[in-house]
């Protein structure tokens, strides 16, 4: 662990995780609270919220910012899409725990400045994430589950260096992934899929109810897409105890792997920039 803590390129790692989430944030609810801005016979209007737009703003900013920052951190932008990384075995614990709480930090940051901008908005949600009207927690749950599922799978996907059939635009192909789940979950959770993201939004409006859902589903979805994939669509060569034995260190993560990838740097398994979250 000390010998990963001690390197600049592992902290300038975790920065571009905070820089890039900040960004992110600022760009895709402000997105969503723009709405409320139109003006419309010299009155401003709040029409309709448009699904398309939000979800539009959501998916082409973290494609936007993966081909940004993918070289440098791996853009995971999601607390969900890192673990899932660190549950195949691509990154350590200690980088994985660092980028969650830059991308926490991040959102945030982010979430505060919108509050001062959009302070004029009463009420102002900040994008807070809530349960639609008739959905229940159960319900919300799984929409959470079945929204990050689709998203980390195709992460995995997208980045498996064993294929030798990817073409086109990773970070776009992601970017689609996380638009296609706020078309999704919109209507029913506002759509989370990513805990730091509505993280920020229930820190800064105070508001944490049924905030558990929001964390509870994307882990949950990522998990499991990490065991569909892993072990079911394209398993790998080596067996699960070996896998496990190469996460036991805090600086290591499939030994194997860590070979493979011997540059410095190559400071995760190429998330997702050039072949390639969340």
């Amino acid at each position: 662990m000390a010998s990963e803590f001690k390197k600049k390129l592992f902290w300038r790692a975790v920065v571009a995780e905070f820089l890039a989430m900040t960004l992110f944030i600022f760009i895709s609810i402000g997105s969503a609270l723009g709405v409320n801005y139109q003006v419309v016979g010299n009155h401003t209007i709040a029409p309709t919220q448009d699904i398309v737009k939000v979800s539009l703003a959501f998916g082409l900013s973290i494609a936007t910012l993966a081909q940004s920052v993918g070289h440098i951190s791996g853009a995971h932008l999601n607390p969900a899409v890192t673990l899932g990384l660190l549950l195949s075995c691509q990154i350590s614990i200690l980088r994985a725990v660092m980028y969650i709480i830059a991308q926490c930090v991040g959102a945030i940051v982010a979430t505060a400045i919108l509050s001062g901008i959009t302070s004029s908005l009463n009420p102002n949600s900040l994008g807070l994430n809530t349960l639609a009207s008739g959905v229940n927690p159960g319900q919300g749950l799984g929409i959470e589950i079945i929204g990050t599922l689709q998203l980390v799978l195709c992460v995995l996907a997208t980045t498996d260096r064993r294929r030798r059939d990817l073409g086109g635009s990773g970070p776009l192909a992601i970017g689609l992934s996380v638009a296609l789940g706020h078309l999704l979950a919109i209507d029913y959770t506002g759509c989370g899929i990513n805990p730091a993201r509505s993280f920020g939004s229930a820190v800064i409006t105070n508001n944490f109810i049924d905030h558990w859902i929001f964390w509870v589903g994307p882990f949950i979805g990522a998990g499991l897409a990490v065991l569909i994939y892993d072990f079911i669509l394209a398993p790998r060569s080596s067996d699960l105890m070996d896998r496990v034995k190469g996460q036991c260190s805090w600086t290591t993560c499939d030994s194997s792997h860590a070979r493979k990838e011997s540059q410095e740097t190559q400071l995760t398994r190429k998330p997702l920039t050039g072949t390639n979250t969340a």
